[in-house]
């Protein structure tokens, strides 16, 4: 399975990064396998990154082409997008089973709606005291009147993992017409 995690791009406080790591803590312990995919190594992001490669998962790191100056670690996977940071918000969210957005601003906003628009199973954290806490405010359930898919809220990020891993999220084949 490929989860892609939403996450903001600056520096958030201890509690978003203690929710993170238990996040990923569960998730290690229920779906080891699982391939990681984030849009940077920078804020928040990269405290995901470096908890995910502790942890041994796989991690695929998308940069956008504004950042792809930036360093990885040797164990990540680098991928150069060539496209600016919301481009490589599609590439991200098209490479994966699923989204995570475990708390953010506008960028992380507008990857749950691409994963809404695709048909991707999407997860959001509460309670981080970031923008993406309104979305529950503002779409309930679903995004608008075709509820192509229910987005998931949780406000505890270790039941979030178990449901994640239960519902054992299977690829979605792109239906094109």
């Amino acid at each position: 399975m490929q989860i892609a995690i939403a996450a903001h791009s600056s520096p958030v406080d201890p509690k978003n990064e203690a929710m993170a790591r238990e996040f990923l803590k569960e998730l290690h312990s229920q779906c080891p396998s699982t391939t990681l995919l984030l849009g940077g190594y920078w804020g928040f992001m990269k405290s995901i990154v470096d908890e995910a490669l502790k942890l041994s998962f796989k991690v695929v790191v998308i940069l956008p082409l504004e950042r792809h100056d930036v360093e990885l670690p040797s164990d990540a996977i680098r991928i150069d997008s060539g496209c600016e940071f919301r481009c490589r918000s599609v590439i991200m969210v098209r490479s994966s089973d699923a989204l995570v957005a475990l708390g953010g601003g506008a960028g992380t906003i507008i990857e749950v709606l691409l994963a809404y628009a695709m048909g991707k199973p999407a997860y959001v954290l509460t309670g981080t005291n970031l923008s993406s806490d309104n979305l529950p405010k503002a779409f309930p359930e679903y995004i608008d009147e075709r509820k192509v898919i229910r987005i998931r809220y949780f406000d505890d990020p270790v039941k979030l993992a178990r449901e994640i891993c239960r519902e054992r999220i299977t690829p979605v084949k792109a239906a094109f017409g």
